[in-house]
């Protein structure tokens, strides 16, 4: 998943592949992990993304050959982000609206872009051993903003 034109059987695709850790590595792209957090957010209430996401990641990571480390793999602090901000684009959407119109958006939105964690903060800051093990709050500008 490369591009927003995506549908819905597509990112639940992914989301399924992910979660089961069996979607080609190739495939876990930046539209990827936001069509995945998308889907667990609408369809599957038995996870709670904050808590389970975490474990579901190193799981996907280990089993696609990704070390989860200090310097690769999971990252606590761009993980609750990118969470945060998908709840907040999904709290302004009906429950009707297809998903893919929302990766849509997002994708065409300065999240779609890989860096834009960048904005909120320094790049030190956001790639440091803390903020891969633990949240490390933004010191440029709030997710908020």
């Amino acid at each position: 998943m490369t591009t927003p034109t995506c549908n819905n059987a597509q990112i639940a695709q992914v989301a399924k592949g992910f979660i089961d850790a069996t979607l080609p590595k190739a495939d876990w792209t930046h539209a990827a992990h936001f069509a995945a957090l998308l889907w667990v957010l609408r369809h599957r209430p038995d996870l709670h993304p904050e808590t389970d996401m975490p474990g579901l990641i190193r799981a996907y990571n280990t089993a696609t050959g990704t070390e989860n480390s200090d310097t690769s793999g999971y990252h606590e602090t761009i993980t609750l982000a990118s969470i945060a901000v998908t709840r907040a684009v999904m709290a302004g959407k009906d429950s009707d609206q297809p998903l893919q119109a929302i990766l849509h958006q997002i994708m065409t939105s300065s999240l779609g872009q890989s860096d834009w964690l960048l904005a909120h903060w320094r790049r030190e800051t956001l790639f440091s051993v803390e903020a891969r093990r633990h949240w490390v709050a933004p010191d440029l500008k709030s997710l908020d903003a």
